[in-house]
């Protein structure tokens, strides 16, 4: 009875083990399913700097009308605090460039810092915070964006560089200027002829003397050396 079973135990154990091979390989199956990896081409420095400018370029515009879109300092500091959140996570995505890196670490970092700074404008602001809690967030906002330019001046981004301003439409500057100089050209060429009057009119009293004088003499000659009268009757005579 005991051999029975042992015998039954070890057929049970067999077939547990037989079941249990045929499962892994069913597993095994299904792990080796291929994964899809997507590559990343990092931009070079002239390709950031393009795509980071435009950035910049449309956050400055941005921050610069804040003050026309909202009337309360509250509302105005969590626009501004929004607008500079946005500008370094997009900033941030671009990359490090492929072939020269130097100086955008610190251009990152300073993106960092003024976007920090200018939410603890929004906190302090939204706290109601006045007097010295709330200048104290502002400097630090206002040294962050002065850091951030130099930095993004260093690394070869210009319109990060410029400060933050409503856009201004352009070409009435160039206009206003042509009229003005279009106004100066035509003075100085209307003065010109007559700067020449003066040499024209000496030049002409000069000929008439000149014809008097010869029509004198002429018929001085011609009168066979008579008075100064009968030289002029000469003259007008024919001859």
């Amino acid at each position: 009875m005991r051999r029975l079973v042992l015998y039954l135990l070890v057929v049970a154990v067999a077939l547990l083990a037989l079941a249990g091979c045929g499962g892994g390989g069913g597993d095994d199956s299904t792990a080796a399913a291929p994964v899809e990896t997507t590559e990343t081409t990092a931009l070079s420095k002239e390709e950031l700097i393009a795509q980071g400018d435009g950035i910049c370029a449309e956050v400055n515009a941005a921050v610069g009308t804040v003050g026309s879109t909202s009337s309360e300092a509250s509302g105005q500091a969590a626009q501004v605090a929004g607008l500079y959140g946005g500008m370094i996570e997009r900033l941030k995505d671009l990359g490090a460039p492929s072939d020269d890196s130097a100086g955008y670490a610190e251009f990152i970092a300073a993106a960092e810092a003024l976007a920090q700074a200018e939410d603890n404008v929004k906190l302090a602001s939204e706290r109601e915070e006045e007097g010295e809690a709330l200048g104290e967030a502002e400097e630090e906002a206002s040294t962050a964006l002065t850091v951030f330019q130099s930095a993004a001046s260093t690394f070869g981004l210009e319109d990060c560089a410029e400060a933050p301003a409503a856009p201004v439409p352009g070409g009435t500057v160039g206009e206003a200027s042509g009229e003005e100089a279009g106004g100066v050209e035509g003075e100085v060429e209307e003065a010109a002829p007559e700067e020449e009057v003066v040499p024209e009119e000496g030049g002409a009293a000069v000929e008439e003397e000149g014809a008097g004088g010869g029509a004198g003499v002429g018929g001085g000659t011609e009168g066979g050396g008579g008075g100064t009268g009968g030289g002029s009757s000469g003259g007008v005579g024919p001859g």
